[in-house]
């Protein structure tokens, strides 16, 4: 374009806006190429034989015959890899199993063959005695004295357990009991804070598995090259922390280890830790010297794949006459399955939320996870916060109760407002907490129908509708977990102003890659179609730790609007310089630089660049850019300020309860987020309804059936989703608090909008009924008992924390 041809640029931004996602267009023509697609020569496919057993010794493996199928290439089981180090948040994992199988999801051998119906015919011929061992079902059972341990210390000669080193792996050194983890927290006077309460509540809830049902499956491809570097094509959610262990494991330096990630097919959480079969892979790749490919069934991902961890959970509450709170008091025990994953260490999250969700002068918290012969757990989409929010909600509904006090107006007295910092030291530099609260209230009509739907209780006929509030407080940006919670950008245009973005940040299907390109082009004035991402190969990105805690767009945003703002000042120089004028009084917009006070263009981007790089003194605009987050470490008693932002939410659910069926239908939503500023509405809206199914499915059909370590249903037939007919109506809207530290003001919003849900569930259906239900989920047969009396309150057994 000829700048005589434009003589005025106006003002036009993208920040708002509803921009459809980059990788949209080639999704929806079905031209993606996931790991499921990926065909690499000379490649070998590759199958786990997993246990027959839940808990059982192995006394032999006869892989003889599988050997000798024509096709197979190798066979492994774990005799075969005497260097096999425990993997997991507690290196309590070894990949194959050779003494003792502690889950169904054990695996045993593995096969690399020439197709995956030889490798799974191989399986079949591979023959496993076992010996079994007493199953420890429950976490009640572990932790009673005397149970059988999942664990155990191995044995000398003399029968007795060995003395090993102090830091030998649990896989090795054992335990002498089924306890896997212990957090602790307090703050406040918990004692004096009881005695000041004029109610007290407690209840037990009942917390329930649940799996992640991404469309893409786990998969991996591991290739060694000659010189023994490794390839991995990897659907992982965090490249680098992999590339780092993966070379810990193999003890090769880490540049000799490079992943890079195909498109995912949805990642929530469950693609965070190294898991057996990726660790396996390598193994078949390195003993067969070609290319192996590892992709799961569907019947896999349900059982193999990680969970949301069932948790037991007692609450405590205490609150004034006056609607004060004044307490919460907290014991909870977490089934860790048979090994340690991401799952266990979700009290990080659950305590936050107890001791800092609305104004709380005193916290005691205490979680034991212990061992049992159920599937592990993993990181899942709010990461604890669901099961926590879920009791905390209720109460506050049942304190509002028996003082007398509407439950909005009970939540209005204790939210927090901005400026505040709670008793484990998270600082709220901003907060729309409060405006959450009242525009949700006000939209759904939450006060007035709360009130209708009590006096209909008794009208006659058996569908009674309900209504319920209920509240969340998560990180919006990040938290500092690993030494570092930074990004890396890389930011290029060329000799036609498009811009290359190269940033650590992955793409699991969230929309970071609109949103990057959203913010670089606010700050260069071009449009979205110019830049181009680049954000899935280690050997080229620089350095992020990974996609959780919704720290991408506030992290990864932060670090791209820093390099953009650096290849803006270069761009700004060079044209005064041209141009004979100061660097203040120009603008880039439209494409062109322009003048700052008139938005006249002065020369176009393009021609610019081009001018730059055709000099004789040739320049490049290319810049870097590491954004690390004010945020602290938590200190060992876990106080600290531990995100940059924290977002909020208040969501109204809306339900029928046919009171002959127990049939509960969600008719609508109405979900209001505090942001910090909307990026791309679009997006936004999309992460929102999405994490509001996911919620519903928590709240009233998603249940991973395991019975004695069994799991029942691992398929989508018995495993009930929810799907299009059943999705409630929904009425979404932000609240903009403009975070000062977040990119354009933002927060992170990604696990949000499923947290509360199930608790503003629980709260319209006894809104509907008078019955209150402190187990998930509130399936048909569950509401039918309770609405009858006959469904078992959730209690603590034989277990009492110490």
């Amino acid at each position: 374009m000829n700048v005589a041809e434009k003589p005025v640029i106006a003002p036009e931004s993208l920040i708002g806006q509803r921009i459809q996602k980059k990788d949209a267009p080639e999704k929806a023509a079905g031209k993606t190429r996931y790991i499921q697609d990926m065909v690499v020569p000379g490649m070998l496919h590759a199958k786990i034989l997993r246990s027959s057993r839940v808990h059982a010794r192995i006394k032999s493996i006869d892989t003889s015959a599988a050997k000798a199928l024509p096709g197979v290439h190798v066979v492994l089981t774990a005799a075969d890899v005497p260097d096999q180090q425990p993997i997991g948040v507690a290196r309590d994992h070894l990949p194959l199993k050779g003494e003792r199988v502690r889950s169904q999801r054990d695996e045993i051998a593995a096969v690399a063959a020439d197709s995956e119906e030889i490798a799974e015919a191989a399986l079949r011929l591979i023959r496993v005695e076992y010996e079994d061992l007493p199953v420890v079902a429950t976490p009640e059972e572990a932790i009673k004295p005397g149970a059988p341990l999942i664990h155990p210390a191995p044995l000398g000669a003399d029968g007795r357990p060995q003395a090993l080193p102090p830091k030998t792996p649990i896989a090795f050194a054992g335990k002498a009991d089924n306890v896997a983890m212990r957090f602790d927290y307090t703050h406040g006077d918990i004692a004096q804070a009881e005695a000041e309460s004029d109610v007290v509540v407690e209840d037990t809830f009942q917390l329930h598995y649940v799996t992640h049902c991404c469309m893409g499956v786990s998969g991996v491809i591991a290739e060694f090259d000659a010189s023994g570097n490794l390839l991995m094509y990897s659907n992982t959610q965090v490249p680098f922390l992999h590339k780092r262990e993966f070379a810990e494991y193999l003890n090769i330096d880490p540049s000799r280890v490079r992943i890079i990630q195909p498109p995912i097919g949805g990642g929530f959480g469950s693609k965070l830790d190294i898991y057996p079969f990726e660790v396996i892979c390598i193994f078949l790749a390195r003993a067969a010297k070609r290319p192996v490919k590892m992709v799961f069934t569907r019947e896999e991902e349900f059982l193999a794949s990680p969970t949301r961890q069932p948790v037991l959970l007692t609450l405590r509450s205490g609150c004034k006459k006056d609607g004060s709170l004044t307490f919460r008091q907290v014991h909870t025990l977490h089934d860790n399955g048979a090994y340690t994953s991401w799952g266990a260490t979700t009290p990080f999250v659950m305590m936050q939320t107890f001791s800092s969700l609305y104004r709380v002068p005193a916290c005691d918290y205490h979680t034991t996870v212990v061992y049992t012969n159920n599937p592990y757990a993993g990181s899942f989409r709010g990461y604890g916060n669901l099961q926590a929010t879920f009791a905390i909600e209720q109460h506050m509904d049942m304190l509002a109760e028996k003082i007398g006090m509407d439950p909005l107006d009970f939540r209005m007295k204790n939210a927090q407002n901005a400026g505040e910092v709670t008793g484990q030291g998270m600082t709220f530099k901003s907060c729309g907490f409060k405006e959450c609260l009242t525009t949700a209230a006000e939209r759904s009509g939450y006060q007035k129908k709360h009130a209708d739907n009590l006096a209909n209780r008794d009208a006659p006929g058996p569908v009674k509708r309900g209504i319920g509030i209920a509240s969340m407080l998560h990180v919006g940006g990040g938290a500092k977990i690993y030494p570092s919670d930074g990004c890396g950008t890389i930011l290029k245009l060329d000799d036609f102003a498009n811009v290359t973005l190269i940033t650590g940040a992955s793409e699991i299907g969230q929309g970071s890659e609109t949103v990057l390109s959203q913010l670089v082009c606010e700050e260069l004035g071009l449009p979205i179609s110019a830049v181009t991402v680049v954000n899935n190969d280690t050997a080229i990105t620089p350095w992020d730790v990974g996609v959780h805690a919704s720290r991408t767009t506030f992290i990864a945003g932060n670090s791209a609007i820093g390099a953009a703002r650096k290849a803006k000042a270069k761009i700004l120089a060079a044209a005064a310089k041209k141009h004979g004028c100061d660097e203040s009084e120009l603008d880039l917009r439209g494409g062109f630089v322009i003048k700052a006070d008139s938005g006249e263009p002065l020369v176009e981007l393009a021609r610019l660049m081009r001018n730059l790089h055709f000099s004789d003194k040739a320049e490049l605009v290319m810049t870097t850019f590491y954004y690390e987050p004010p945020s602290v470490h938590q200190d060992k008693a876990f106080k600290g300020d531990v995100s940059a932002a924290y977002a909020w939410a208040a969501q109204v659910v809306e339900v029928e309860v046919d009171t002959d069926t127990g049939i509960v239908k969600m008719t609508k939503v109405t979900g209001t987020h505090d942001v910090g500023r909307v990026l791309n509405r679009l997006g936004l809206e999309g992460q929102i309804e999405g994490g509001v199914v996911m919620g519903q499915g928590y709240a009233l059909t998603e249940n991973l059936i395991v019975e004695n370590g069994v799991t029942r249903n691992p398929n989508f037939r018995d495993y009930k989703l929810v799907t299009a007919p059943e999705i409630p109506e929904m009425d979404i809207t932000f609240v903009e608090s403009m975070d000062g530290e977040g990119p354009q003001g933002a927060k992170g919003v990604g696990e949000a909008p499923a947290i509360c849900i199930a608790a503003a569930a629980a709260n319209a259906i006894y809104n509907a009924t008078g019955v209150r239900i402190f187990a998930l989920p509130f399936t048909p047969e569950a509401v039918y008992r309770a609405l009858r009396g006959a469904a078992p309150k959730p209690h603590w057994q034989a277990w009492k924390p110490e």
